[in-house]
């Protein structure tokens, strides 16, 4: 069968156009400080979004894309940078990154918290008809935000990172795969093998938002994971998490090792299962410290 580029399965996605952003508000907190912003980046909806700067020096700072989770609560969103979430470790996300010198940035992706007008089957079916596809579009917001980012007097465009648990999980991976400039990742939670999971009747556990039409007739997520090669990254799952079904990440690991091995970087790719089901472990949070601390 002939191959079809990965991004073009993706749906119709926007054209670039000039990208704004307003500053609507700029708050010390305690460690850091907040922005926050208002972006256009595609052309059909604004985009709301933080920037968490470290409190001292101008930079250029190291920047964290960080891709908040599903958890069925579409009113968190960008606010899981903030104020975490219950399955995440404390100091959120933006106090613990910010304190390691890096920048982090986070948008509202589509259907939650100010982005929350419209219901996630909603926008779903609603693109469908139209030719788009909603995991695209948050490809593309991504992306696009980090058009944005690197733009900045204050940001280091050489140095970029990005982490998320569960659906931002699966966000950091395929921002990895489709993103040159994104040369570290680390996901908690995210590390779904779409085949394991329709053996094992997993679909139902998952939202509709990153399912992509006609993906597996040219695609494995192991195929679209060995892109990342050979960047930097990290994946951890908790050993009892239904929502990573374990065969699947031992099979992704186990084509991943001998990936990052044939390309000279074996120490590029690490694969921990902890204890723990679909949350960030204590394990977890020490460990990805220590790698973006070694790599970014």
């Amino acid at each position: 069968m002939e191959m079809i580029p990965l991004e073009n399965l993706l749906g119709d996605l926007p054209h670039n156009e000039p990208i704004t952003a307003k500053l609507l508000q700029k708050t010390e907190q305690e460690g850091y400080v907040l922005e926050s912003l208002m972006l256009e980046l595609n052309g059909i909806e604004r985009v709301p979004a933080y920037v968490a700067l470290p409190p001292e020096g101008k930079g250029p700072f190291p920047l964290v894309v960080f891709n908040h989770s599903h958890g069925g609560n579409y009113s968190h969103g960008r606010k899981e940078l903030i104020l975490g979430s219950p399955y995440l470790q404390q100091p959120s996300f933006a106090s613990e990154l910010t304190a390691m010198g890096y920048a982090v940035c986070c948008i509202d992706m589509w259907g939650f918290n100010e982005r929350a007008g419209k219901t996630e089957s909603e926008l779903v079916k609603e693109m469908l008809w139209q030719g788009k596809v909603l995991w695209g579009m948050m490809l593309y917001d991504n992306r696009r935000m980090l058009d944005y980012m690197c733009t900045r007097n204050d940001i280091d465009e050489t140095r970029i990172a990005t982490i998320g648990m569960s659906m931002g999980g699966l966000m950091s991976w395929w921002l990895g795969a489709l993103d040159e400039r994104v040369q570290v990742i680390v996901d908690l939670c995210g590390q779904v093998d779409a085949h394991t999971l329709i053996a094992k009747r997993g679909l139902d556990h998952h939202g509709f938002y990153s399912y992509v039409p006609n993906l597996l007739k040219y695609y494995t997520t192991l195929q679209i994971q060995e892109r990342i090669t050979p960047k930097p990254r990290m994946s951890l799952v908790g050993k009892d998490d239904r929502m990573c079904p374990i065969e699947g990440v031992q099979h992704l690991a186990q084509g991943l090792r001998q990936k990052y091995k044939e390309a000279g970087v074996p120490d590029h790719f690490q694969a921990v299962i902890t204890t723990g089901g679909h949350m960030e472990t204590l394990q977890m949070r020490v460990l990805w410290r220590e790698f973006l601390q070694k790599y970014l």
